[in-house]
């Protein structure tokens, strides 16, 4: 090995896999908004989150020996899918007709900010999940990092109610 290539290997570079992986995410979700909007990049992120949904659903499910998950186990469910992925989601309320959770850190690290479309993940992964164990599900995140917030504020409403704000937020419905 000649010595350039052995030096640069102690070269304070910050790239690994999951910086690399974040910074792809970025610049694509970046590239999304500036070429075809917030709205419709938010949307192509929907379908990712999705399919994603429905594989983490299905892997919760069977760790759980269970059909369906309870409202408890939903909880603990979004909170440990994100904490798994690095992110700080805590319950801040769970009740009947709601769930509200906060969260300190993104998975996604800063690449989140000035990316609110990639919010969208966490959205369709949420909103499918509580769906799909619970019956309905809508999503609104009140606050964001990607939006400047120091953390984020994500209520998901159990139930279709006069509660639940209109048009704000993401409706999913059991499948």
């Amino acid at each position: 090995m000649s010595n350039t290539a052995e030096s640069i290997r102690r070269l304070p570079v910050a790239l690994d896999r999951d910086v690399f992986l974040r910074q792809l995410l970025r610049e694509l979700a970046g590239t999304l908004q500036e070429v075809v909007g917030l709205e419709s990049a938010a949307g192509f992120v929907s379908v990712v989150g999705q399919k994603i949904g429905d594989k983490l659903n299905e892997d919760y499910r069977a760790a759980f020996q269970a059909g369906q998950l309870t409202r408890e186990q939903v909880a603990a469910t979004l909170v440990d899918l994100k904490r798994r992925i690095q992110g700080d989601f805590y319950v801040i309320e769970e009740s009947d007709e709601k769930l509200v959770l906060g969260n300190r850190a993104c998975p996604f690290g800063d690449m989140v900010k000035d990316r609110p479309a990639l919010c969208m993940m966490t959205s369709n992964v949420f909103g499918l999940i509580t769906a799909e164990n619970l019956g309905y599900a809508r999503v609104v995140i009140e606050e964001s990092i990607a939006r400047g917030h120091a953390g984020c504020r994500v209520v998901v409403y159990l139930n279709p109610s006069p509660e639940t704000p209109e048009p704000a937020g993401q409706e999913y419905f059991r499948a």
